[in-house]
């Protein structure tokens, strides 16, 4: 998804949206400085479903919003969340999803519509003739609302933790009927990190980072998952002391970034707002920060950047990429 952070309750709302038959594996190009790498892929807390997951239907399904009870197999699925969206694909439920929101771009195949990611419709979904509706966030009482028409919702709203990205792939997949496949796809995730995290090189001093979510300098701290992603690396990040009020996502100011001088800028708003390594340089004093000078300004993909989906996996290879190029580089 595409961020441009205006306002504290548009970063809310975008974090929430960004924060989705095509099989769990994927291939995203992410550009790093002048050259480019290609990896291949395979929330608050979602809770595992409450029945025994190999008796079918009907099946209750504990989430968000509580209690979900699927009479039948879900055959006519709407996903107002681009990550929901993804693992439903990636999970084998992609010929159950019949329309998505318009930020629901990835994979391609998936029947991207006008439904609104931020102010969706009732009048608008209901005319999918929907049996489940898979949402981020609750803007404006739409769980509420839809339930209220007989229309079942699981709301799967951000995660915090790799765990929690984990539980809401096994959710959707008994909430699908596709138990099996969601198992498979959190084993091959699990084994794809743990083969990234033991493949990293010993660095003596852990880099700092900063992570630009759009370019008024809003940015993501240790606390939230992308934070999770980074430490998980053994990078630590210059805004955790910046976010005084604990809200995860705090707005830095130029001077904060220059006098903390990281090591690494990551640019999450390159789709959005064509943020590059270049166009970094040009910030006035930014040319004499350490990431600058040493080219360690890395473009990523926007929408890769945002979501907790299966890509996550690319995301960790490609930081896992500059990691160990500090080694080499030590060494």
């Amino acid at each position: 998804m595409k961020l441009r952070l205006a306002t504290l309750s548009v970063l809310c709302a975008l974090v929430a949206v960004a924060c989705g038959g095509a099989t769990a594996e994927s291939t995203t190009t992410v550009a790093i400085r002048n050259s480019t790498t290609t990896v291949v892929a395979t929330t608050s807390t979602a809770a595992r479903p409450t029945t025994n997951l190999d008796t079918g239907f009907p099946i209750t399904v504990s989430a968000a919003n509580g209690d979900v009870v699927l009479e039948t197999r879900p055959t006519r699925i709407i996903s107002i969340s681009p990550t929901a969206t993804e693992m439903l694909f990636a999970l084998g439920a992609g010929d159950q999803v019949v329309a998505v929101d318009e930020f629901s771009t990835f994979p391609a195949s998936a029947p991207v519509t006008d439904l609104s990611g931020f102010q969706p419709s009732v009048e608008a979904i209901a005319s999918y003739e929907p049996d489940l509706v898979v949402v981020s966030f609750d803007p404006n009482e739409l769980v509420a609302s839809l339930a209220a028409v007989g229309i079942p919702v699981l709301l799967a709203p951000s995660a915090a933790t790799f765990d929690d990205v984990y539980a809401q792939i096994e959710q959707f997949g008994a909430a699908t009927g596709n138990v099996a496949e969601a198992s498979e796809l959190v084993a091959n995730m699990q084994a794809e990190i743990d083969e990234i995290v033991a493949g990293l090189a010993d660095v003596a001093i852990a880099p700092t980072y900063y992570h630009e979510l759009g370019p008024e300098l809003y940015t993501a701290t240790s606390a939230t998952f992308i934070g999770e992603v980074y430490a998980t690396l053994g990078f630590v990040n210059i805004a955790d002391a910046a976010d005084v009020d604990g809200f995860g996502f705090p707005q830095l100011s130029a001077e904060w970034i220059l006098d903390q001088n990281p090591d690494f800028i990551f640019l999450a708003d390159t789709l959005c707002c064509e943020a590059s390594a270049e166009s970094i340089a040009e910030r006035p004093g930014w040319d004499g920060l350490d990431a600058v000078i040493n080219g360690r300004v890395v473009e990523l993909d926007d929408d890769v950047a945002s979501r907790w989906g299966p890509r996550v996996v690319d995301l960790l290879r490609a930081i896992a990429v500059v990691m160990n190029d500090i080694a080499t580089a030590e060494s």
